[in-house]
């Protein structure tokens, strides 16, 4: 199965995201993640949305996004074509055995420290998904107490964007 990154720009209304989500669900594609938010202007969201599934598939996925009637754009993403990033949050215990390593993973990483206390500290990470899974595997040796972790977003290089794909 592929791996897919798929932006799509909606009119802002109540009920478009379950439309398209639907749409996923209805042609069985698994949503690895899911990110929603509104654009340059209010009138637009984006959502991203990651999936696996076959070219075939998503191809037909894709034509019968466009038919939904708030679909404005869609645009699909790769490793050459955009820039993709995901952010994390991490609580890990504050102890003073594992502090030094753990603060300094943390800046072998690039994640700076947001929140700290006497029995936690939070850390934030904003990176490639990629990156956020070996941070993640590496804090496991140490006592994580939460996780929490955007999906991915993507914006394609260069002076294209989105709204200059309309295909209504």
């Amino acid at each position: 199965m592929n791996r897919y990154t798929v932006a799509v720009l909606v009119r802002n209304q109540f009920g478009v995201l379950n439309r398209v989500t639907s749409m996923f669900r209805r042609r069985q594609f698994n949503i690895s993640a899911l990110t929603v938010s509104e654009t340059e202007t209010s009138e637009l969201s984006r959502i991203t949305v990651i999936f696996s599934g076959e070219e075939t598939n998503k191809q037909q996925l894709i034509n019968q996004l466009y038919k939904l009637p708030d679909v404005v754009s869609i645009q699909e993403f790769n490793a050459d074509n955009s820039i993709s990033c995901e952010l994390l949050l991490i609580k890990m215990k504050n102890d003073t055995a594992t502090r030094g390593e753990i603060l300094s993973a943390a800046d072998a990483f690039g994640a700076v420290t947001v929140d700290y206390s006497k029995d936690s500290l939070m850390l934030r990470l904003a990176d490639s998904s990629r990156r956020i899974d070996d941070f993640i595997n590496l804090m496991r040796d140490y006592t994580i107490l939460e996780i929490c972790r955007t999906g991915s977003i993507s914006l394609e290089k260069g002076s294209t964007t989105i709204r200059q794909i309309i295909n209504l």
